[in-house]
């Protein structure tokens, strides 16, 4: 019900164009409404202004605080941090009030990161040198309807064309943007324009919010489900012992408490080895390679050659505490290899499920990752795995469970899949419609 009543459907789909339209005579451009003055930036805003305009203000008046992080991808800021203007007025950004700034380092500058200055202690602001600033002639051009045109998808291109560096340290030029030529309207058009799409974001922006919290939901709940079925079984009314293990509380009474050891052995390879496509074998999936999520058989790495016989199931997984990755590997037999990151348990007794394992394992990794501080990371051993006990029901239990929760997340898998879906075409809806106003198509 809740993806039927929030998906874009519920925004208008289309607009009417303007009544006459011109050829721009900017390639990228094309044609533009037929009052729409074609212009370079620079003859509309003035970039990057002086600091010398706070030259005679005392050296002690507070003024906001801006590192990369207070600027947000949306448009926001975050205001809390304040600093003296002795602190600040050299090695930082200078802004004030009413100007519009746009990150220009990646990968800050392709998410939009950038925002109109509004709110600032004594109306002044020093931030990231990372920040390319932007003051609009209040005579020719509006602040908000500059912000839309540098987080336009056609704006943002443009300039990655452009950025210069390697790596992480690629930068949009400040000529990029002084000489950015475009149409622009009259300045009535631009408040008309800017309070259009302020208010069709503020819709998409709620429905992505919508969806993004349902994505948590759905995964707070698929996490619930497993791990009362792993810890509880399915019989609400079964009686209960303590386990005497901190992470899964009390048991059905007919449960045993068994060491892992007893059921399952752990592979890990040891002698690493380069692998290329060649290696891996001429035909996708002659010899696979798994790095904990996926298969892939051109991925270069270090990874460790792995035997799985014929009529094996395992569980594969990221050894790194908290990532998340676990990996059924139904029916996988043969050769392939395997990250150094991950480790493969196979089953060495018919007493125990590896299905059932497989859905077992996620309330442990997250117990586990609850044990260790956010910052850190942490890695299982083998001889960690070794000595971890389990719940164990009988094995009919074991396989009715197992096919519960296999119908009951895939069903939350599906419902994810959609979630996804709608937040991807919320986003492209968004992208287009800033796109297609600044642009003058609607």
């Amino acid at each position: 019900r809740h993806l039927q009543s929030g998906a874009p459907e519920r925004l208008p789909m289309s607009f009417p164009r303007y009544p006459q339209y011109k050829d721009s005579g900017v390639d990228w451009l094309g044609q533009v409404p037929a009052h729409w003055e074609v212009k370079r930036l620079r003859f509309l805003a003035e970039l990057n202004p002086s600091k010398s305009e706070v030259a005679e203000l005392e050296r002690s008046t507070l003024v906001s605080f801006l590192p990369m992080d207070s600027v947000g991808d949306d448009g926001s800021l975050k205001l809390e941090s304040e600093k003296t203007l002795a602190e600040v007025e050299t090695g930082y950004t200078y802004f004030r009030d009413g100007d519009v700034t746009i990150a220009k380092i990646t990968p800050c500058y392709e998410n939009g990161k950038g925002a109109v200055m509004r709110g600032l202690t004594n109306g002044i602001g020093f931030g990231t040198t990372e920040l390319i600033v932007a003051r609009p002639q209040a005579d020719a051009l509006r602040s908000d309807y500059l912000h839309y045109l540098f987080i336009s998808s056609e704006f943002r291109s443009l300039g990655e064309s452009q950025m210069y560096g390697a790596g992480g340290q690629k930068r949009v030029p400040d000529s990029f943007v002084r000489d950015f030529a475009t149409a622009f309207p009259p300045l009535p058009e631009q408040r008309e324009i800017a309070g259009f799409l302020d208010r069709e974001t503020a819709q998409i922006d709620a429905l992505v919010a919508e969806q993004e919290r349902l994505l948590e939901l759905l995964k707070e709940k698929r996490q619930a489900v497993i791990s009362h079925a792993v810890t509880k079984g399915l019989n609400p009314n079964a009686p209960l012992k303590p386990s005497g293990l901190a992470w899964l509380g009390d048991i059905p009474a007919h449960w045993n408490v068994r060491k892992l050891s007893h059921f399952f052995r752990a592979s890990k390879g040891k002698n690493g080895q380069m692998l290329t496509k060649e290696f891996c074998g001429a035909n996708p999936g002659e010899y696979p390679v798994y790095s904990g999520q996926t298969e892939n058989s051109g991925v270069m790495g270090t990874w460790d050659q792995f035997e799985f016989d014929a009529g094996e199931e395992g569980v594969l997984f990221s050894t790194t505490v908290g990532s998340g990755k676990v990996m059924s590997l139904r029916h996988l037999f043969g050769r392939f290899s395997l990250s150094q990151n991950c480790m493969i348990i196979a089953s060495s007794s018919p007493q125990c499920s590896v299905r059932f394992f497989f859905h077992h394992f996620q309330p442990l990794f997250d117990y586990e990752r609850n044990l260790i501080p956010q910052h850190m990371q942490a890695s299982f051993r083998m001889e960690d795995l070794y000595s971890y006990r389990i719940a164990l029901p009988p094995l009919s239990e074991q396989r009715a469970i197992v096919a519960h929760l296999d119908a009951a997340t895939a069903q939350f898998d599906a419902l994810t899949a959609a979630v996804e879906r709608a937040l991807a075409l919320l986003q492209e809806r968004r992208t287009a419609l800033i796109s297609a106003a600044v642009t003058g198509q609607i």
